[in-house]
């Protein structure tokens, strides 16, 4: 049994069919430098983390190894004489092109990549239009994942007998990296999706979970990422409450955004309207200091700054957070999506490829959707609107602590606003939002 993103026992088809084809099963997990090294240290760690959880749920089995899986896999399936490795699908270009080269290896020795499952509840590429094409706005996508439907929570495997003597590699220690957001693991995800769903931010949940000042969603998003917990086993408990639709709305979204990428891989990096590739960018070599200025969280957009110093942090930041961020990068600095969605992979726990670049291209209005370029979100009313009271600024904003209430979103308008060291406004908003949508407009003009 190869595990990638599935790490859990629970609701994993690619586990129970090792379970019911073998008397013994080898639990393996590859730590691939093609991944582990692009991923920064928030990642690193609850990955080995939810590793070690893994493990210990295992009894100790747990097989780890370092290297290519394409060299890895082969070699642990012949060292153990496997006719089948188990797995699940990813749906991922690097991960599709992964399993692909690893099955190849292993029909050299005729065995086989036996692959059942996904890290979806729909499996990308199954929801489409009636001529077959796929989705490129979520509504209707939506509608359609609806209707769909899909399957039951798996069972737990009847048995699992699980082989002992092979020598796996140390897990890296990434103990002192950074701070934990939330536990790893299959079980601190399944404890934590209960208190949500027994609490009151689950009823709550459509009409609070844009507000970081509280603790209003599920975070659920890593487990999400790692597969500590799947899809289903959240669909799967949820009713016609007042909160379950807009929660199963959100989960709809990682779904569509990963059918995109599947369908249009270059998405990933690239521009998936290209006719936008054009529009005027400023150079980020020119503008490094306000570049640094939005990484570091001192741009004086206090909503802004509070939530880039969130992600440094805690390697995590509240998605009505994310887009207001993500519009300042790009329409208020006028710098390419790009660029953010490499440093939120970078620092983002949850960092996923379909996520966060299909979050930046809609935000960037190059992405899905009919006509999101003339969202430009206002780091004031946005800050205003959902931190009201003002208390998430002031938990990451130390040097506004003396303002109270709203007012620490202005602190340029009270005359002791900036005395504690809190930076002045790299950019005007309101000239640069006008900016923005000219050089919007002059490319959409072009021939």
């Amino acid at each position: 049994m190869w595990f990638r993103r599935d790490l859990r026992l629970a609701d994993n088809p690619a586990l129970n069919a090792a379970a019911a084809e073998a008397d013994e099963v080898v639990p393996l997990f590859v730590i691939d430098p093609a991944l582990w090294n692009r991923a920064g240290a928030p990642r690193r760690r609850h990955l080995a983390e939810s590793l070690r959880a893994l493990d210990a749920s295992l009894d100790g089995a747990l097989v780890v190894r370092h290297g290519n899986p394409v060299e890895v896999v082969s070699e642990v399936a012949q060292a153990v004489d496997a006719d089948h490795v188990h797995a699940a699908f990813d749906f991922g270009p690097y991960g599709s092109r992964r399993d692909s080269a690893v099955a190849a290896r292993l029909n050299d020795s005729e065995r086989e990549l036996a692959q059942v499952g996904s890290p979806y509840a729909v499996a990308p590429g199954r929801v489409t239009k009636t001529d077959g094409s796929r989705y490129l706005v979520f509504t209707p996508f939506h509608r359609a994942w609806l209707a769909h439907g899909w399957r039951a929570p798996a069972q737990l495997p009847g048995r699992l007998s699980l082989v002992r003597p092979l020598t796996g590699d140390a897990l890296p220690d990434e103990s002192e990296r950074s701070t934990p957001a939330v536990a790893a693991g299959e079980s601190a995800a399944l404890e934590r999706w209960r208190a949500f769903l027994s609490s009151s931010a689950r009823t709550r949940y459509g009409e609070q979970r844009d507000r970081p000042d509280r603790d209003a969603t599920s975070h659920l998003s890593i487990a999400l990422k790692f597969g500590e917990l799947h899809p289903r086993t959240v669909l799967a408990d949820l009713d016609d409450g007042p909160g379950d639709a807009a929660l199963q709305r959100q989960l709809a979204w990682r779904e569509f955004y990963a059918d995109v990428l599947h369908g249009k891989p270059a998405s990933a990096r690239d521009y998936l309207r290209p006719e936008l590739r054009e529009m005027e960018h400023d150079d980020p070599s020119r503008e490094a200091t306000r570049l640094a200025a939005w990484q570091q969280g001192r741009t004086g957009y206090p909503f802004v700054d509070a939530g880039m110093r969130q992600l440094r942090v805690e390697g995590w930041m509240h998605n009505r957070v994310r887009m207001v961020v993500a519009s300042f990068l790009v329409k208020d600095l006028h710098l390419e999506w790009m660029l953010g969605a490499r440093w939120f992979m970078q620092h983002l726990i949850d960092g996923d490829l379909a996520n966060n670049s299909h979050g930046w291209q809609w935000v960037a209005g190059t992405g899905t959707d009919a006509a999101p370029y003339y969202r430009v979100f206002n780091p004031v009313s946005q800050g205003l609107r959902f931190d009201p009271g003002g208390d998430y600024v002031r938990r990451y904003v130390p040097e506004l602590e003396h303002l109270v209430g709203a007012s620490v979103h202005e602190p340029w308008n009270h005359p002791d606003g900036l005395v504690h060291g809190y930076p002045t406004r790299v950019v005007q908003h309101d000239a640069e939002r006008k900016e923005a949508l000219r050089r919007y407009h002059e490319v959409r003009a072009r021939p």
